[in-house]
């Protein structure tokens, strides 16, 4: 940034040249100098009915003061390149990211006094200022304050603001850095205890719904010889039918699939806040994706629009290819905005599932009336294992300590008849004793519900 004068050519984040006219500089004449300047027009305009020679210079100087420390300031060749640095830039609800602003003089002269300002969202906290006094010329400055946010988003942080002021305070010019950055809040994750239910084998093995890990649908058979091929793959038999060389595929590691369902419709959650049911089942959700990729699953994240987060493996699901890591970071990052939905029911989802068998299921519901909670007993048929977390929003709306209702007794009744594992959700409850509770109820109904005792951990 430089004011007064060209931007410098650096690789920092400079600010704007957007000096403006020298019009625009006296509008930075502070409360100080408007006094000064009322006050010195006023003692000579006193000074000329009166007659008084010395009130007029006392006048003069009173008017000419502010007017020459905006000339000056406006006239400053500085040069100032700053830059922003966010550890980390992705922290978890309720935690508190730390961010660092440096402030580099790259022109030949020291600086005057200096007011730094980052803009932030409200919800992170207050504006942070900070003031340097001067900083001499090719020298730096570094400072740095704490964010923090109970609310998961997307917050923008900056652009980063200087202000310029004199020594006598006369007058503040502020320049504003083009550059800013992005801090994620991602929902909170409960650590999972490594338990067993049915449906699913743990990683890799022999589970009943596997998709390949490192194969495709085309090298289930025997397919074209590619160059680079081993010759010693080569299938005789094929070769000899199609009049090519025909290599076999090789035994390939399979991956466990798992699928974890947030049901995002406004009429199935009640209230807002960190403390609502939305928010606790957004969190869950976050808990069960991280929870299964660390146990090597292929996962998808699946909404009740029936939109799967972007850039995932084949078939929506975080394949090999994509680490389990990376796989985590981009299904946090579409949960940290992840909104209510205008939907009222569960068709959408219900219809990508219904397209093939997805394994393991675990999802996260809402108020389901008798409609939704049909639909949502039919997803059960195309799953190895289903796993339903049910909130109740009325008891979280209510006061803590009141039993269920009874239609939402009779919604898990129906969950749980048709096969799924379906565990009732209170207000504030601990997700990792409803993991283990489903484990328990699991292992109970599996001869019941037609499923084999296997499980996932």
């Amino acid at each position: 940034m430089a004011v007064g004068g060209p931007p410098p050519q650096t690789g920092q984040a400079d600010a704007d040249d957007d000096r403006g006219s020298l019009r625009t500089a006296f509008a930075g004449l502070t409360t100080r100098g408007r006094s000064f300047l009322a006050a010195g027009i006023a003692a000579a305009a006193c000074a000329y009915v009166l007659g008084q020679g010395d009130l007029l210079r006392v006048g003069l100087l009173l008017a000419v003061l502010p007017l020459l420390c905006t000339l000056v300031l406006y006239r400053t060749r500085y040069r100032v390149a700053g830059s922003r640095r966010l550890t980390p830039a992705r922290v978890p609800a309720g935690s508190e990211s730390r961010v660092h602003l440096r402030m580099d003089n790259v022109s030949r002269l020291p600086t005057g006094l200096l007011m730094l300002q980052d803009r932030v969202p409200y919800v992170l906290g207050p504006r942070p200022r900070f003031v340097l006094d001067r900083v001499e010329a090719g020298g730096r400055r570094e400072v740095s304050y704490r964010v923090r946010s109970d609310l998961r988003g997307r917050y923008p942080l900056g652009p980063l603001q200087l202000r310029l002021s004199d020594p006598f305070g006369m007058c503040e010019l502020t320049r504003s850095f083009s550059a800013y950055d992005t801090l994620t809040v991602v929902p909170r994750v409960t650590p999972l205890p490594a338990v067993r239910l049915s449906g699913e084998a743990a990683g890799y093995g022999d589970g009943r719904q596997r998709a390949l890990a490192l194969a495709g649908e085309d090298d289930v058979i025997p397919r074209g010889y590619r160059y680079g091929d081993d010759l010693r793959r080569v299938h005789w038999r094929s070769t000899a039918r199609y009049g090519e060389l025909m290599v076999r595929r090789e035994e390939q590691p399979q991956r466990a699939r798992c699928t974890v369902l947030l049901d995002t419709r406004r009429a199935a959650h009640e209230g807002a806040g960190p403390d609502s049911p939305f928010e606790w089942a957004v969190s869950g959700t976050a808990s069960a994706v991280v929870h299964m990729l660390e146990r090597g699953y292929g996962v998808r994240l699946l909404t009740d629009t029936g939109a799967s987060v972007p850039g995932e493996g084949p078939d929506g699901f975080a394949g090999p290819g994509l680490e389990s890591a990376d796989a985590a970071g981009l299904m946090m990052d579409t949960l940290a905005v992840v909104d209510h939905s205008d939907g009222t029911d569960l068709s959408r989802a219900y219809e990508v599932l219904r397209g093939g068998n997805e394994g393991l299921l675990v999802a996260f519901l809402g108020d389901l009336d008798a409609a939704q909670a049909a639909v949502a007993a039919r997803m059960r048929q195309r799953s190895g294992g289903a796993v339903a977390f049910v909130l109740d929003g009325r008891a979280w709306t209510r006061t803590p300590g009141g039993g269920p209702s009874g239609p939402f007794e009779e919604r898990l009744r129906q969950l749980r008849e048709a096969g799924w594992t379906a565990i009732g959700v209170p207000p504030g409850a601990d997700l990792a004793q409803l993991w283990r509770e489903a484990d328990r109820h699991s292992a109970g109904a599996g001869s019941v519900a037609g499923t084999t005792p296997g499980g996932w951990s």
